[in-house]
């Protein structure tokens, strides 16, 4: 059947006459359905009568429906709670003159009893602590990063009294790479004349790194050890390719932590964490480094890494049960940190967000303890962890982190 309307039908009293013939019929047969039916028209109009008394109940409708409102709003969600049987050690770095040393406080790190900043299911005891990076000798550092301490990079104390005074490191971690046979080959001696230096000019604990020369380090660090003892430093880093019987054995003798490095493998963490174990070292000196990888080149496998490694603390693993060291300022070994490329906008804002994204990434997976380069990831970073632990004022916006760099 089909049913022309518009130019086919000119009288609207021939309109009105079949929609009352149609009315009709339908009357008669009640609920009509109607199979192949096409019409067509130029322009339909629907007029909808409201069923008798309907209207009248439109008041008493909307006040149920907003009591439904009222209740799903007042419903109150609880989120899955997740307990573990484990717990993190927590580590102390640095020493108080009551303590044996000459630091101003101490830093601890550790003690977790959930994953990072799940403030439902326990309160972790520590924040995550930030160290800044110092060399002993001046190094090629991406023009962003070295704007800020050309003037100091001859002088290791100097550069250490800037991050401190200037940048509010917690920390303060000393690279001596010119240790290697293969730059200027200083002897241990030498090496631990520089750390006696930066622990006169600053009062925050210290990290003592190597040059990752596996034959010189163990030699730099045990002088470094020996020269700081009693400052509760931490030496980085023992590996199982390094002699790190000698690491610990300084480490163990003059009081100070020993970091566990490996390059992303689970199996030989926990092998080297018991092997330091062995040498008599205590939870309490031993942290992880599983190795950082930076965004875009490997931060997934850090990620995952870290996260299982925190997990299988707290499900009780007792030797993976130690706080994890993020070197996070080897992003900067990624191009797209420093190169210059209109496409990918100014590398003066690219390099602390791409130090700033990975130190993210490696803190909610499991990271306790933060080595950075650029002021302005300090900045971001501390100013995220008050936010995550509720410190931040109620008229300041988190969100806006990318505009407050401020370099």
């Amino acid at each position: 059947m089909a049913i022309f309307l518009g130019d086919e039908i000119e009288e609207k009293e021939e309109i009105k006459a079949l929609m009352k013939s149609l009315a009709k019929f339908i009357e008669k047969l009640g609920d009509l359905e109607l199979e192949n039916v096409e019409i067509r028209a130029e322009e339909l109009t629907f007029i909808i009568q409201p069923m008798v008394g309907f209207t009248a109940q439109i008041p008493q409708i909307t006040q149920k429906v907003e009591k439904k409102i009222e209740t799903l709003l007042k419903a109150e969600f609880s989120p899955p709670i997740e307990t573990y049987p484990g717990t993190i050690t927590e580590v102390k770095i640095g020493a108080t003159r009551s303590e044996g040393g000459s630091r101003r406080k101490v830093i601890k790190i550790g003690g977790e009893k959930t994953m990072p900043f799940y403030s439902f299911e326990a309160l972790n005891p520590n924040k995550p602590a930030i160290a800044m990076d110092i060399f002993d000798m001046p190094i090629e550092l991406a023009k962003s990063v070295r704007q800020h301490f050309e003037d100091v990079m001859h002088d290791p104390a100097e550069w250490a009294k800037r991050q401190v005074e200037d940048f509010g490191a917690e920390i303060v971690s000393l690279n001596l790479i010119s240790t290697d046979p293969l730059i200027k080959d200083t002897s241990p001696k030498e090496a631990a004349k520089t750390v006696e230096n930066v622990l006169q000019a600053v009062d925050v604990p210290l990290i003592i790194g190597g040059s990752g020369n596996k034959a010189k380090d163990p030699l730099v660090l045990e002088a470094a050890a020996e020269v700081a003892s009693g400052e509760r430093c931490i030496l980085n880093s023992a590996n199982i390719d390094n002699d790190y019987k000698r690491i610990a054995r300084a480490a163990k003798q003059h009081n100070h932590i020993v970091v566990a490095f490996t390059p992303m493998d689970i199996n030989n963490q926990k092998k080297l964490n018991r092997l330091l174990l062995d040498e008599g070292l205590s939870k309490e000196q031993i942290i992880i480094d599983p190795t950082t990888a930076a965004l875009g080149y490997g931060l997934d496998y850090t990620l995952s890494l870290m996260e299982r490694i925190k997990l299988a603390g707290l499900l009780g693993d007792p030797d993976l049960q130690m706080p994890i060291l993020a070197s996070t300022s080897n992003s900067w070994g990624a191009r797209e940190a420093w190169m210059k490329s209109e496409e990918w906008g100014p590398k003066e804002y690219r390099g602390p967000l791409w130090e700033t994204v990975t130190t993210i990434t490696a803190m909610m997976a499991g990271g306790d303890l933060f080595m950075l380069s650029h002021p302005a990831t300090v900045r971001i970073i501390k100013r995220l962890i008050e936010s995550l632990y509720g410190e931040v004022n109620a008229d300041q916006r988190i969100q806006d982190w990318i505009t407050d760099i401020g370099l």
